[in-house]
């Protein structure tokens, strides 16, 4: 009986973990992430050529930082705008059919005056003019339809957390909202190249290699939403 309590007790406790009863979902720290690391760490001396000397000696100056200068992202560090206009639909409709028919028949009517013989010992009615008849016939018809939309338009500031050795920019960037007991988040990631960046420093998500982006949430609708553990398990589990 302690055994069975014990499992019970560990059962209960695995099924709480990760939940919070009687308080809203916390927000993830920031402190230990890629963004984190990005921000806090010295970046590396640039290189001074004579172009740069004389922008820095110059009252139109083209630095990052000057009234006329290139404001986009392009080092470990630098935050961008990620704008995420999804609206994509897609609809396939597939029908097929076929049929079939045959039929056959075999008789002797004649051969050496056999079948005649033969027809004497055959049951009334029965002749080997018509020795054996058959036919068959099938059908088939199938059709199948998918119709799929999707539409999501979000706007995230992400950071760069590398800069890789051909140029392109790693980028990645969270977003947690909190209403009430529900949170909303938003992951984003992947890697650009700066030359896409606007001079707005934005950047659209088609332009993102690999892009990974999450929307979803945590806190008591969402956890209502979803089936308990036990459910899941006997999905899984169950052959029907």
């Amino acid at each position: 009986m302690k055994r069975v309590l014990l499992a019970a007790g560990a059962v209960l406790a695995l099924s709480a973990c990760g939940r919070e009863v009687g308080r809203a979902p916390g927000f993830a720290p920031l402190e230990g992430g890629y963004e984190h690391h990005a921000l806090y760490s010295t970046p590396l001396p640039e290189v001074q050529d004579k172009q740069r000397l004389s922008d820095q000696a110059s009252l139109w100056s083209s630095g990052h930082r000057s009234l006329l200068g290139d404001r986009r992202a392009g080092q470990r560090g630098d935050i961008l705008t990620v704008v995420i206009e999804i609206n994509d639909q897609a609809e396939i409709s597939n029908t097929s059919g076929r049929s079939r028919a045959a039929s056959g028949e075999m008789g002797v009517p004649s051969l050496f005056g056999i079948p005649q013989r033969l027809n004497e010992h055959l049951p009334e009615g029965a002749s080997m003019a018509n020795a054996a008849a058959a036919s068959s016939s099938s059908s088939y018809k199938g059709g199948g339809s998918v119709r799929r939309r999707e539409k999501l338009t979000l706007r995230v500031a992400v950071t760069v957390v590398e800069r890789l050795a051909n140029g392109v920019l790693r980028i990645e960037g969270t977003q947690e909202v909190r209403v009430n007991f529900e949170l909303r988040e938003l992951l984003v990631s992947g890697y650009v190249r700066p030359e896409d960046i606007s001079r707005q420093n934005e950047i659209t998500y088609d332009k993102i290699a690999g892009a990974r982006v999450s929307y979803g949430g945590r806190g008591q609708i969402t956890d209502v939403q979803q089936p308990r553990y036990g459910q899941q398990i006997a999905d899984i589990l169950l052959p029907y």
